[in-house]
Parts: C-alpha cells; sequence; structure tokens
C-alpha cells in the first residue's frame, strides 16, 4: 500500500458523505437512476435504526473507500453471518491494496463478532471484481439465484397478506 490506510466507522454526520460513495458507486454500476435514497432516509435506517454500518478506508486523512454491511443469519450455521452490500473505492485510489485491505477489515469483524460466515453480491459483467474475490479465496454462490420483491410488487404482496389477516379475523 502506497499510503498507511486507517479505517473509522461512520458517525451520523458523516451521511452526505455516505451517499456521496453510493452515487459513485451507483455511477460504476451505471444504475445510477436507481438511487433513491437520500441523507434523510439513511440517517433513518443506519443511525436510528441501526439496520447497517459503515466504515471508511481513510489514506492521509481523506476517505477513500466505504464499505456498508449488516448481519444476516444462517439457519444451518445456527449462527450470524456478514453481507457486505457495498464496497466502493475512487477511482484514483484503486490498485493500491486498498480493497483487500477493506476486505480483511470485514473479515476480521466477522471472526470478532463470532459471524459463521461473510457473503456479498457481484454483478456478473464485473469481472475484474470477480478476479480480485477469487484471489481472496471465495466462491461464487452459483447454484443459487438472488430474487427481489421491491416496488409495486412488494406493495402487492403485502396488501395480499393484510386482507388475509383482516378476514381471518372476522
Amino acid at each position: 500500500m502506497e499510503n498507511k490506510l486507517e479505517f473509522r466507522f461512520a458517525e451520523e454526520k458523516d451521511t452526505p458523505l455516505i451517499l456521496y460513495f453510493i452515487k459513485e458507486l451507483a455511477v460504476y454500476e451505471k444504475m445510477l437512476e436507481e438511487v433513491v435514497a437520500t441523507a434523510e432516509t439513511l440517517e433513518e435506517w443506519i443511525f436510528q435504526k441501526k439496520k447497517a454500518e459503515v466504515f471508511f478506508a481513510v489514506a492521509d486523512g481523506k476517505e477513500v473507500g466505504f464499505a456498508l454491511f449488516f448481519h444476516n443469519f444462517s439457519t444451518f450455521l445456527g449462527k450470524a453471518g456478514l453481507y457486505l452490500e457495498d464496497l466502493f473505492i475512487l477511482p484514483e485510489y484503486r490498485g493500491k491494496g486498498y480493497g483487500k485491505a477493506i476486505f480483511r477489515k470485514l473479515a476480521q469483524i466477522a471472526v470478532e463478532r463470532g459471524c459463521g460466515r461473510m457473503e456479498w453480491s457481484c454483478l456478473d459483467w464485473n469481472s475484474s471484481s470477480i478476479r480480485f474475490y477469487r484471489s481472496l479465496g471465495a466462491v461464487s454462490m452459483d447454484e443459487w439465484t438472488t430474487y427481489r420483491l421491491a416496488g409495486d410488487a412488494l406493495e402487492k404482496c403485502s396488501c395480499t397478506v393484510r386482507k388475509q389477516a383482516t378476514e381471518n379475523k372476522r
């Protein structure tokens, strides 16, 4: 590593910086139009409801990358895991070992907290990240497919459950 890298956990006052990194990641992934998060929603869900955690990679006093993660649970292992939602390094700081350092920090957190594993998703087209993950010893879970309910589909599913609950009370 060219510069000594340090880590610091985000505080509520860092919310605009978190949103900045999220948007930079979205630009990289060609998905900026999908970002609807605001400083207010991030403050609520990360700092008030404590549903996720963020730390920054700091080189020479400047935040050069971030990781946003939360705990999930494995029923098979019977313990929590660490799920990495987002990791991003500013383009001008890539290739200096910072991504590997962030992964090592995440692994350290997972081990210290007694987690059984660490997981994340990667876009199929992101071959450089896939090579990087494999170099760390990560294996792809090719037999699994991620599914998502969002927006109208999520609302429709929720309404169906609420309607059934109301009918069952009668």
